[in-house]
């Protein structure tokens, strides 16, 4: 069981030092909290064992940190928080017990910033990657309003929900590369180890050899002989369309292609509603202005038509329109969720609303990926049959017709 070093200051005055067994820092600070102590320090213990185990995890663990640590350590300080600990012991009591080491740098860094005087808001503010204009300025707005553990319990919400939801959309994306996969390699190991073993038995026939015979012998003569112009041409045309998709013109490409492809097109839709409502709720609960809303709900939504939509409803909302005024005119949104927005902007009631439909959404996301991973797999094995098929044909077909002219 973990070991914590305390100090703490008695009701009668005294300051007392000491270890103490807990199963957390937070049930520690509880139990000093009823023997009456007034909590100054909270430090864990590590033992020589547990000290040698984190030395060789941080040689073993290089990479920078994730949104999974940016999780576990919002939800830990929440903890720790509401316990009564101080936001510096806890800091350095999750630093301490943090794997990797540029977060646990990260987190110290924190910390100094903190004991120097600056706002949690502030320090965080200087690491954007891993603290996004959402967490900094929902933190901001607790740090205002008092209502600190309780808003960093829906920051950590927020970004669970976020955690599973591109777990969802890249599983989805990523079956039908396997199975694409799976059908080119079949194809490649067909056109170049099956197909040249009856390239003999087909030699000097070729003027009775089916156009499909024809056809795929030339193009598993072409992959033996010429096999690495079709690697470099793969390879090429992978980092050439990597490189395009980070241009502007690119970028703005893909964005609206993964709006309109068939089958992906609802899934992707919902995603970047959901996100971009669930976005915008939050902050406008957190109490976060109109405006600054708006402006990080565009550049979170993760499509380039959505954050121009967002950008030019910034724009109307600064003239002093409302939010619909700009939202009619987009084709982005459903009518429904514009009429909604709406009432609730009437109501005064927007947070609340949009809350609703983000998890609607959120549903709608879900039973969009299902879909799509469930009508995927008929396809593929409709489209790697139809290969097969037509490579198993150009071979047969010209067995038979042979046995056929021997046979006259």
């Amino acid at each position: 069981m973990p070991q914590y070093r305390y100090q703490a200051r008695h009701p009668s005055g005294q300051i007392r030092a000491g270890i103490l067994v807990a199963d957390s820092a937070a049930t520690a600070a509880t139990i000093l909290r009823k023997q009456g102590h007034h909590l100054l320090q909270l430090v864990p213990v590590q033992t020589a064992s547990a000290q040698w185990g984190s030395k060789l995890k941080a040689l073993n663990y290089s990479s920078g940190p994730t949104q999974k640590d940016v999780l576990d350590f919002t939800t830990q300080l929440a903890v720790m928080i509401r316990a009564g600990i101080s936001i510096r012991i806890a800091l350095e009591g999750i630093a301490d017990q943090v794997r990797n080491p540029k977060f646990k740098k990260i987190l110290l860094t924190i910390k100094m910033d903190v004991e120097s005087g600056k706002q949690f808001s502030a320090a965080i503010s200087r690491y954007p990657k891993l603290f996004g204009p959402l967490y900094v300025n929902m933190v901001r707005a607790s740090e205002m309003s008092g209502s600190f553990s309780k808003m960093l319990d829906r920051v950590a919400s927020y970004i669970a929900q976020q955690i599973e939801t591109r777990k969802m959309v890249i599983g989805a994306c990523i079956y039908p590369g396997i199975i694409a996969t799976m059908a080119i390699g079949v194809t490649i190991f067909l056109l170049t180890f099956v197909l040249p073993r009856f390239a003999g038995v087909f030699k000097g026939k070729e003027e009775v050899l089916p156009w499909p015979t024809k056809f795929l012998m030339g193009a598993s003569d072409w992959m033996v002989n010429y096999w690495w112009m079709l690697l470099i041409g793969t390879v090429g045309s992978i980092v050439t369309f990597l490189l395009f998709i980070k241009t502007d013109v690119g970028r703005f490409w893909w964005d609206k292609t993964r709006l309109t492809v068939p089958l992906f097109n609802r899934m992707f839709r919902a995603l970047y509603v959901s996100r971009s409502l669930q976005t915008m709720g939050e902050l406008l609960n957190a109490g976060v202005p109109m405006l600054d809303t708006i402006a990080i709900t565009g550049d979170i939504s993760g499509n380039l038509l959505y954050k121009r939509m967002w950008r030019r409803v910034f724009g109307a909302v600064k003239q002093g329109k409302k939010i619909q005024v700009q939202l009619v005119r987009s084709k982005l949104l459903p009518t429904s969720v514009v009429q909604m927005i709406s009432a609730g902007e009437e109501s005064g009631r927007l947070g609340e609303v949009l809350e609703e439909i983000s998890v609607y959404y959120a549903k709608a996301l879900r039973d969009a990926i299902k879909a799509v991973t469930s009508m995927i797999e008929p396809i593929m094995i409709i489209l790697m049959g139809t290969v097969v098929g037509f490579i198993a044909m150009a071979i047969i077909l010209p067995i038979f017709k042979m046995s056929s002219l021997v046979g006259r």
